[in-house]
């Protein structure tokens, strides 16, 4: 005689719950939107019931809010708000799915899903425009103030034109001929005397020093 295969136990609260949408939002001025629908799907080859509890169970009317659900199947869990008031606009109840085996009490897993009441559509949708055109500014600026700043370092980190004409001079004056020496080839008012040398290469360090700290 063969053996039935027994299913294994199953522990309390660790059966993953599979809903969709995880998120309801209503919308005051838009009628349409105070009836949703939560669909609970069942991909395990068992049976499951279900029990739908609410954290203001007084703003809402669930249709079917325990039942059942058949083996690879799925379910539609109408949820209406009832109570649409300003003063509800933004506040965040819970849902909580239970499921379990329908010859057991206890639960095997669950599933919160959030509902919020917002006043209007077009609010939502314009607040996220407005925020969405701030970040893109935001980064534009972050963007564009980047290579401003790289550009202000590289200009002042470098020696100036001027320090390095001076330089230049300096170098081509310590090459020049001294005084007194008759065999150059350069004309006698290019020769220089030793303390316009001494001159050039002082002004010659001074401008080395400042090369070197930029």
């Amino acid at each position: 005689m063969q053996q039935q295969k027994r299913q294994p136990e199953l522990v309390e609260g660790n059966l993953p719950v599979f809903v969709f949408p995880t998120e309801l939002i209503f919308y005051a001025d838009d009628q349409s939107t105070h009836k949703q629908v939560l669909t609970l799907y069942n991909p395990y080859e068992f049976a499951l019931k279900f029990k739908v509890l609410c954290t203001s169970p007084n703003k809402y009317v669930v249709v079917d809010a325990a039942g059942a659900v058949k083996p690879q199947c799925c379910v539609d869990i109408v949820i209406r708000h009832k109570d649409v008031r300003a003063s509800h606009y933004g506040v965040i109840d819970k849902f909580r799915l239970q499921v379990s085996e329908q010859s057991q009490r206890k639960a095997l897993g669950r599933k919160e899903v959030i509902a919020t009441l917002l006043p209007s559509a077009k609010e939502q949708h314009k607040e996220e425009e407005e925020k969405r055109i701030k970040e893109h500014f935001a980064e534009s600026v972050f963007f564009e103030q980047i290579p401003s700043q790289a550009d202000n370092r590289s200009s002042s980190s470098g020696p100036s034109l001027l320090m390095v004409f001076l330089g230049m001079v300096c170098i081509a004056a310590l090459m020049m001929p001294t005084l007194g020496e008759m065999e150059s080839m350069v004309p006698l008012y290019l020769h220089l005397s030793v303390n316009q040398k001494l001159v050039a290469a002082y002004v010659l360090g001074l401008v080395t020093m400042v090369v070197l700290r930029t």
